[in-house]
């Protein structure tokens, strides 16, 4: 990582980000002290904090921006100047953090500067909504503490409420377990730099990583990463290691970020006050609340979000200019308990039971109240499992997942079909969780006769189920039961979608391995939807 010396004159770029991010050329603060001579704002006799054996600055875990509004944005970092130790080595200390705002990558001309102070309450994490800013503007960003400065980020804006927007590029991303290989598609992603990156969930895994880091072969990991995450330490420190990732640390650098949660920043397959192995409900609930309060901690969300107690308001909603409104939803905290034993199965009364949710009733008189008034292009749904009826035949019978919207039938329903009686002609749903590339038609029922309301693009994961193959043996199960998918594929990557006017496309971005941090992407598939036609073209 780089540092600086008693005068805060840069000694060294991360050369490997830089290759990584290599589009928009950020420049470092190498450049900035080679153009001024000196830091714009930073005392020159500032003084330096001592370097440890596991980073050489507080920085350790980089920097992101988030949750893009038209006038602000969200600027993160945590300090940790021993990331795999307890606490980020930090203890009890209470640390004055600077930040400033710019312009331009060289950080000549800031529009914005403040303090902060990171306290061991919220893990030494920083979260400054910065607020005032032009719409649609790109910015860049820096933290300064106790003599050591952040690499450079960008982030940008969101487009004004209505005004008119051609085109918004943004990435889909969504299950990264650290030990089952390397994360090389945020090195493509940040390579593309798209405008804002969705995050639907399982940005950490709360089993054990394999003695030896997995596939990362690697004994550089925290303790506690060889048990279950339990308590609020164990949350933080499964976050560290996988935020020393450089490739990761890429991404958020290079764009803001929308986050949300699945299962596996708690437990998996939980739902509600439910966990998945029995624990008692006021046991789980404190683990719940823990693991949120690490994940509000370690993402660029606003404190609005952060839990309250055993509470959290998580599901959210974003528009960019005229053409698109990205409703974020919890499909965890509000959930009916899965039935049928949370297996797969046919469904049945239970799955069709009005009385159950997927997102409780607050949440969905929120997403129809949403469809009515709104006036954008395309309408999306952010959010973790599938909505598309994903089947597979199992002895003679069509089995779907009891932890999809598939176990939830009334409840996708009124959805789906809240959204064709209030007129919404665009709707696409996005979706994580099946670390695999799918591509369907969404509908109310299962029925062929029932119409098609939108389109599902489900991305694979990051690196969750190492390297996998085009096609698998479930991949061509579901295809043969589910005659409205029309595209799958079960490689690792991140789908990339370019969204305009007239159409809709996107980019399945695969790995044929991801065991090499070198490891490179390639397009794997262009999907194409038409305005006001959910129809689905595979090229």
């Amino acid at each position: 990582m780089p540092r600086t010396d008693r005068r805060d004159t840069w000694i060294g770029p991360d050369r490997t980000v830089r290759a990584a991010m290599s589009r928009r050329r950020f420049l470092t603060w190498t450049g900035a002290a080679a153009g001024l001579g000196f830091l714009p704002g930073v005392p020159s006799d500032a003084p330096v904090s001592p370097e440890s054996s596991s980073g050489d600055h507080l920085f350790t875990l980089g920097v992101a921006s988030g949750d893009p509004l038209p006038d602000g944005v969200v600027l993160w970092t945590r300090l940790a100047p021993r990331p795999l130790a307890r606490g980020g080595g930090m203890r009890a200390a209470r640390v004055v953090v600077d930040w400033e705002l710019a312009t331009d990558e060289s950080m000549r001309h800031i529009t914005r500067r403040g303090s902060v102070v990171a306290t061991d309450d919220h893990g030494h994490s920083v979260h400054v909504d910065v607020r005032g800013l032009e719409p649609a503007r790109e910015y860049f960003y820096r933290f300064r503490a106790a003599g050591d400065i952040s690499v450079v980020g960008r982030t940008r804006t969101a487009p004004g409420y209505g005004s008119p927007v051609r085109e918004l590029t943004f990435a889909l991303a969504s299950c990264q377990a650290w030990g089952d290989g390397h994360y090389v598609a945020y090195a493509d992603m940040a390579d593309h730099a798209p405008d804002v990156v969705f995050h639907l969930g399982d940005y950490i895994y709360e089993k054990p990583i394999p003695a030896g880091g997995g596939r990362r072969r690697t004994h550089a990991m925290p303790e506690s990463a060889v048990r279950e995450a339990m308590d609020l330490d164990d949350y933080r420190d499964r976050y560290a290691l996988y935020k020393l990732d450089p490739h990761l640390q890429a991404a958020h650098r290079t764009s803001p970020f929308v986050t949300t949660f699945d299962d596996h920043e708690v437990d998996n397959n939980w739902a509600a006050s439910v966990p998945e192995d029995g624990t008692p409900m006021p046991e789980f609930l404190l683990r719940r609340a823990a693991a949120l309060k690490a994940w509000w901690e370690n993402t660029p969300v606003r404190l609005a979000h952060h839990p309250r107690r055993t509470d959290i308001r998580a599901y959210r909603r974003f528009g960019f200019g005229d053409l698109v409104e990205s409703n974020v939803l919890d499909t965890r905290t509000h959930r009916s308990d899965q039935v049928n034993g949370d297996n797969d199965c046919a469904q049945n009364a239970a799955t069709a039971d009005p009385r159950r949710t997927i997102i409780g009733a607050q949440q969905e008189r929120w997403l129809l109240d949403g469809f009515a008034a709104g006036r954008h292009r395309w309408t999306v749904l952010a959010q973790q499992v599938p909505m598309a009826d994903l089947a597979r035949d199992r002895h003679g019978l069509r089995a779907v997942s009891m932890d999809g919207w598939s176990g939830y039938e009334a409840s996708r329903a009124r959805v789906l079909d809240g959204a064709r009686d209030r007129g919404v002609g665009n709707l696409v749903s996005v979706v994580g969780d099946i670390h695999r590339n799918v591509v369907g038609d969404l509908r109310s029922t299962d029925t062929r006769e029932s119409p098609t309301v939108g389109v599902e693009l489900a991305g694979t994961s990051i690196s969750s189920g190492a390297d996998g193959t085009d096609s698998d043996v479930s991949d061509r199960a579901l295809k043969a039961a589910s005659p409205h998918v029309r595209f799958g594929n079960a490689q690792r990557g991140y789908v990339l979608n370019r969204v305009g006017t007239d159409r809709w496309e996107a980019e399945f971005r695969v790995a044929d391995s991801i065991g090499s941090p070198s490891d490179t992407l390639h397009r794997r598939a262009l999907v194409t939807i038409p305005d006001r036609r959910p129809e689905i073209n595979v090229v």
